[in-house]
């Protein structure tokens, strides 16, 4: 029973007892006391009544407080896994993500240096191009390493004399051709100040002065080094900067033009490198056609050689059908001998075989039928 209804009806008897206890005591004295007896049995039974719910009510709130606590038992220790493992799983990952971290570390500071190193290089790049000795040298370097690579010793000279001046290089091409120079150029400053330009007027002034920079050098390898008798009729110009010979043919055609005209052909690396190719591939040519006369004295000395072995082979083989027709008659005479023997053993063994016997007279046969 719930504990307030429980004090609700404890109190309804408490007044009906009372109001009763009232009512005796207008009835008389008698009365009254038996009342009271009543009503105090009433209230003892009610005491007692109540007392048991309550034991009853504060055995049942301990249950449910033992339930209650196993269940939060229960549930902590739950929580304490999740969270446990959730922790495992959260340091885990922490210590991969740490370990991928440490690794990409490892990479960004070797890609760091590598950085570093190139910015070394490029540092020193810059230096050798800004002193203009020393990127002539440079241009000559990656020329010498271009023929080099691609052209077979004695096919070219560096720092060859034409005329009155060195050529760079010198390729010794066979008639009609003759002797081609090559002469690198690098003409950064004006390149860089065309690049540099930021407002109109700077871009004009910048590409006139690249524009004479680079006529100049046409005319100059034009008169050093296509000299009639010594050289061909052409000479090359080796820019050694892809960007350079774009800039030119893109933007100054003029230029290009001149040079055409003046028999200088302008080179970068990759149209020298193709260039050199068909310069290999006519030397081996040349070389080929050269060796001519001693191929076609082998190839005779190789032909009669080979009539020879003709000759001897056709030999043999006559000597092989001998053979193969007295290996024929041998096997014939081998056969008949072999026919022999067996009509041999068969008289040996039965009489004769049918094809020795004789055949019997008929006179004879008449006699031995009438015998």
């Amino acid at each position: 029973m719930d504990p307030i209804r429980l004090l609700l009806a404890l109190i309804l008897g408490v007044a009906g007892a009372l109001l009763v206890l009232l009512l005796l005591r207008r009835r008389g004295a008698g009365a009254e006391a038996a009342a009271l007896a009543q009503i105090a049995g009433r209230l003892d039974q009610l005491a007692q009544s109540q007392a048991a719910q309550q034991a009853a009510l504060d055995g049942r709130l301990q249950a449910q407080e033992r339930n209650l606590a196993r269940t939060v038992e229960e549930r902590l220790s739950d929580l304490n896994k999740r969270v446990g493992d959730r922790l495992q799983e959260s340091t885990e990952k922490a210590g991969k993500s740490l370990s991928d971290l440490a690794a990409r570390l490892a990479v960004i500071d070797r890609a760091q240096a590598n950085i570093m190193e190139l910015s070394g290089q490029v540092v020193g790049l810059q230096n050798i191009l800004s002193n203009k000795q020393a990127r002539g040298a440079f241009g000559e370097v990656q020329l010498a390493d271009l023929v080099r690579d691609l052209l077979a010793p004695g096919s070219y000279e560096f720092q060859a004399k034409v005329g009155a001046g060195r050529a760079d290089c010198l390729l010794r091409l066979p008639e009609p051709t003759g002797p081609i120079a090559i002469d690198a150029k690098f003409p950064l400053e004006s390149y860089r100040a065309l690049r540099a330009a930021a407002t109109e007027a700077e871009r004009i002034t910048a590409g006139r002065a690249f524009d004479q920079a680079l006529r100049k050098h046409v005319r100059d390898i034009r008169e050093k080094y296509i000299v009639p008798g010594e050289t061909g009729e052409s000479a090359l110009m080796f820019l050694p900067s892809e960007a350079v010979y774009a800039e030119l043919y893109a933007n100054f055609s003029n230029v290009v033009d001149e040079s055409f005209r003046a028999r200088v052909w302008i080179v970068s690396p990759t149209t020298l490198m193709a260039l050199l190719n068909t310069v290999r591939a006519v030397l081996r040519d040349v070389e080929m056609r050269k060796e001519a006369g001693q191929i076609k004295i082998e190839v005779d000395k190789m032909l009669e050689d080979v009539r020879r072995l003709n000759e001897r082979v056709g030999k043999l083989g006559t000597h092989f059908e001998q053979a193969r027709a007295d290996v024929d008659q041998i096997r014939i005479s081998t056969e008949a001998i072999v026919r022999r023997g067996d009509k041999v053993r068969a008289v040996e063994l039965g009489g004769p075989p049918a094809e020795l016997q004789e055949p019997a007279l008929p006179l004879r046969a008449s006699k031995i039928e009438g015998a």
